[in-house]
């Protein structure tokens, strides 16, 4: 899992601890809905097949957006029609960097203000563990839910979160959490 962070200096590249701050720090509000290109699983899995085979290994990026609640560690994710969950992030487009692409995907989807199916195609999915500043706002797209789950229900539960996501706990063992009291 990668590091996205614009707001800690190159003498922090190799930290392994994370702040999070509380869930009360943020602000949320809505947009919007976004337009998805499928409207069944089968017409995106037909549709990812054809990109497959007219562009080749597709690359996505995705954020792991941590905040706190209760004491415990929570992992913002997006959900749709109450049973989909992903984490903010996307496809890069041809010749975008990671970053960039990251940037931008989390622009859409989120709008942060300054005030588990087996396919036959190739896909590289990148985790980039994003540091959150004390304070944010979000936008999030009114047919999406923007919801705060505890990482001990995230880990290892497949059938609802698929493998990306409820790996995620797993990856962040390597790093120190440290709960921020504001």
């Amino acid at each position: 899992m990668g590091d996205d962070d614009e707001h800690n200096s190159s003498s922090d590249e190799g930290r392994k601890e994370v702040d999070i701050y509380p869930l009360s720090c943020y602000y949320f509000g809505s947009k919007e809905a976004i337009v998805f290109k499928d409207e069944t699983v089968s017409d995106r899995i037909t549709r990812m097949k054809s990109n497959y085979a007219a562009y080749g290994l597709r690359t996505s990026v995705e954020a792991v957006l941590l905040v706190e609640l209760f004491k415990h560690p929570h992992l913002l994710l997006l959900q749709l029609n109450n049973s989909i969950f992903k984490l903010p992030g996307g496809r890069l487009r041809p010749g975008e960097s990671d970053i960039d692409g990251l940037r931008r995907k989390l622009s859409n989807k989120l709008s942060p203000s300054r005030d588990g199916n087996e396919t036959e195609w190739e896909e590289c999915t990148k985790l980039f563990l994003v540091r959150l500043p004390e304070s944010r706002k979000f936008i999030v797209p009114e047919n999406l839910k923007l919801l705060a789950v505890p990482l001990s229900q995230v880990h290892e539960n497949h059938k609802t979160y698929g493998p990306v996501i409820s790996g995620v706990p797993q990856l962040l063992s390597k790093y120190s959490i440290n709960i921020i009291d504001i």
